[in-house]
């Protein structure tokens, strides 16, 4: 995987298509291998999907630059460069399960219908349960945190290298 001053996410998903062009200032266009979609957006933010997956980009100031994406189940993997412009309040990945938040930073996000996961590879990583945003959890690098529909508490633990290698190998890192 590729290091340095950007946000890297990857999630399993199943999400809502919906159009991106002119209020994104985004443009799509295909890679065929691994197949993937790719989403480019003007202030360098790049959202690649696998071409199963679908997206819904979040943009709630209008502003075309995008404070998050919503996901559900395929994958994505998206990249946010080092940059004032590129949401200065952070980027937000919504599932099902999860919010994960963060500047500046690697990470992964898994999202099946039981649960969503979430590593971090590189910086920090805040995320919370969609129906509790107020109590969180803060993963670090090497850290993981499976976060399903029950009350328990998150529980951070260290991810083993090829549970993160099988996630990424379909992105071609």
């Amino acid at each position: 995987m590729r290091t340095g001053a950007r946000l890297a996410v990857v999630a399993v998903l199943t999400v809502v298509a919906g159009p991106v062009g002119a209020q994104t200032r985004c443009t799509e266009t295909t890679r065929f291998d691994p197949p993937l979609r790719v989403l480019r957006c003007a202030d360098g933010l790049v959202l690649e999907t696998e071409t199963a997956g679908t997206l819904r980009p979040v943009d709630r100031d209008g502003d075309g630059h995008l404070e998050g994406a919503e996901i559900g189940g395929h994958a994505v993997f998206v990249t946010i460069p080092a940059s004032r412009r590129v949401r200065r309040e952070g980027f937000q990945i919504l599932t099902p399960h999860a919010i994960a938040s963060v500047r500046g930073t690697v990470y992964a996000v898994d999202v099946t219908r039981a649960r969503t996961s979430v590593f971090v590879e590189q910086g920090h990583v805040d995320v919370a349960r969609r129906g509790a945003p107020q109590i969180s959890v803060t993963l670090g690098p090497g850290e993981g945190v499976d976060v399903d529909d029950g009350r328990d508490a998150l529980e951070v633990r260290r991810w083993p290298q090829e549970r993160v290698r099988s996630l990424l190998e379909r992105f071609g890192r």
